[in-house]
């Protein structure tokens, strides 16, 4: 089933092109189906490459999806036009009354700041709030996952030697979840970040299970509330050449950067990337979608979800 967008919206002639099928509103209010409702705060600066990327991922369930874009009102954004937040964004302000099958939080490039010193904290603090309310369940994305984890449950993050950047082995935990129904025992996962949370703190919080986990990166997959809030620590909705811009970025502009881990041929940049990841993305945004959205919210969102036939 199609991807319900705004008519106009600059990435779907892309995902047309990827043979996504992308319904326009004009189609879709023609159709007596109630498609599941998904908010995305996007935070990330390049705000239509997120778009893009996180469409793909949501394109291969059978469900009928319409996608929200949110972005602060108590953030200028640098990257992205004007125009095109003023046409295809709402704000919290706007949205703040409805009711959301599920709603995603991206990452954000804050990471080194203290998070009470980013400058829409406190807007970011009520729309976590509103998500336990207003949300049947909540995917919170890289720093976004930082940001939940620490504002939901106290985790502070801790900053790392170095960056981690790259593709990691990640293990399956906890296999009776549906979150990673058909995951294998080992997948990888890309990584862009200079700070982590603490594998320990994750497993001793009564309230967090731990879902996939990594030598090198840490806590990956992180559940709570039986589904209701979700955190993925690192970008499995990056695509190939995702890491060789940023790579070729820092390199530019004099950073100290390293050749990305397990992601060029030879960790030669000169060769195009593996893109080794995106099965398991899939699967992670279908499980997700499917059994924590679509099967746990009531038709007309009365009442309180109940999540307990996903617990083991």
């Amino acid at each position: 089933m199609p991807i319900r967008v705004q008519n106009d919206l600059p990435v779907r002639e892309i995902l047309e092109k990827e043979n996504i099928f992308v319904m326009d509103e004009h189609r879709a209010t023609h159709q007596d189906i109630r498609p599941i409702k998904i908010g995305m705060l996007n935070l990330m600066p390049l705000k239509e490459e997120t778009e893009l990327q996180i469409l793909r991922c949501m394109s291969n369930t059978p469900l009928q999806i319409d996608v929200h874009f949110v972005s602060m009102s108590t953030h200028e954004s640098k990257n992205t036009s004007t125009s095109h937040l003023n046409k295809f964004y709402r704000t919290y302000a706007e949205i703040k009354d409805e009711k959301f099958d599920g709603f995603i939080i991206t990452g954000a490039p804050v990471e080194q700041l203290p998070f009470e010193e980013v400058d829409y904290w406190d807007e970011l603090t009520k729309i976590m709030d509103w998500t336990k309310t207003n949300v049947t369940s909540t995917m919170h994305i890289c720093w976004g996952a930082q940001a939940g984890l620490y504002y939901h449950y106290g985790i502070q993050k801790k900053l790392l030697e170095e960056k981690l950047f790259g593709v990691f082995k990640h293990r399956v935990l906890n296999r009776k979840y549906p979150l990673v129904r058909g995951f294998d025992d080992v997948f990888l996962a890309p990584h862009s970040r200079y700070t982590t949370v603490s594998l320990d703190e994750v497993k001793a919080h009564k309230d967090l299970t731990l879902m996939a986990e990594s030598r090198e990166s840490g806590a990956h997959l992180i559940m709570a509330e039986g589904g209701r809030q979700i955190f993925v620590a690192g970008h499995p909705e990056y695509d190939r050449l995702t890491l060789d811009g940023e790579y070729k970025r820092d390199l530019a502009k004099g950073l100290p950067i390293k050749v990305p881990v397990n992601y060029y041929p030879d960790d030669d940049p000169e060769n195009k990337p593996l893109l080794t990841w995106r099965s398991h993305c899939d699967h992670l945004y279908n499980n997700w979608l499917n059994y924590y959205v679509y099967q746990i919210t009531p038709f007309d969102f009365v009442g309180a979800p109940d999540f307990n036939g996903l617990k083991r």
